[in-house]
Order: C-alpha cells, then structure tokens, then sequence
C-alpha cells in the first residue's frame, strides 16, 4: 500500500482524479540509478490499472539494465504549462519484472490485462492483442509512495 501524501493535502488529488488523470495521459518519465549514483531519467508510455503502473520498456536499454541490478525507481506523470494548470502524480517503488525477457507473446495471465489496455491506448486496437517484437519487456510498480498535485485547486472557486 503506498504511503499517504502529508504535505500540500490541499491540492492534493483524490484517488479518483489521480486514476482519471494517470488514465488519460501517455508518457511518463521514468527514474533509474546507475552503478555509480548517477540519475537516469527517460520518457516511456506506461498503463496504470488502478493499483500498479506497467511499463513496456525495451530490453537492451540503460533503464532495463539498471533496474534489474537496483530496481528502486520513480516516475512523474505531469501536464500543464500556466502555474493554476500544473497537474502530476510521482510514483516510486520497486520495478518487478513480468513475463519473459523479451516479450515473445507466451501466455502469461497476469500480463493479460495491461497487455489490452497498452493495446488498446497506443495503437486503437479493438482485438486486445500487443504485438510483441521480441525486444520490450513488462515492469510493474506497485508503488510505495504517491505524491500529487493540481495547482488548479488553489484557484477553484
């Protein structure tokens, strides 16, 4: 279970809106660290279930490789240009591998379900079905923590 935001619970956004808002947007940046501490920080698009976020991330990347040796990462979801409509969620946790490595399309249930919804976000297909190409791989978060803001909040009547 991810831990509660305590600071700024005033434009803080309800789990509703945080799940409207992370359905409704397609790139996240995603943070990894490097052998030596050095930060990562990477765009990918993601699928969020309600309870994990899911990444699609290509196998022979810097991301993969070092989250598999440290799989501690974070990920901003944001919008917005103007100060009232700065929108965003942070998430951060553990990676978890799903699946083979690479994806090949072998039946695996419990990628079932990101695997339509990925699907169906990027590439309108009706059938539910991925193509997969041999060079991604699925990452879950199950987040630890959740942090979230819409400055839009502090100007609502």
């Amino acid at each position: 279970m991810a831990a509660t935001q305590r600071r700024n619970r005033q434009i803080m956004m309800t789990p509703a809106e945080r799940d409207t808002f992370l359905a409704g947007q397609h790139t996240c940046r995603v943070a990894t660290v490097s052998a030596d501490g050095r930060p990562h920080v990477s765009p990918l698009w993601y699928i969020w279930d309600g309870t994990s976020l899911w990444l699609y991330s290509l196998t022979r990347s810097r991301r993969w490789e070092q989250l598999l040796r440290d799989p501690r990462l974070a990920v901003v979801v944001d919008t917005g240009e103007a100060y009232g409509e700065l929108r965003g969620v942070e998430l951060s946790g553990a990676a978890v591998p799903v699946g083979e490595a690479p994806r090949t399309g072998e039946p695996c249930p419990e990628l079932e379900l990101p695997e339509s919804l990925f699907a169906r976000k990027y590439f309108g297909s009706d059938s539910d079905s991925l193509p997969h190409d041999g060079r991604h791989a699925w990452l879950r978060l199950t987040p630890e923590t959740v942090v979230s803001w819409d400055l839009g909040k502090l100007t609502a009547s």
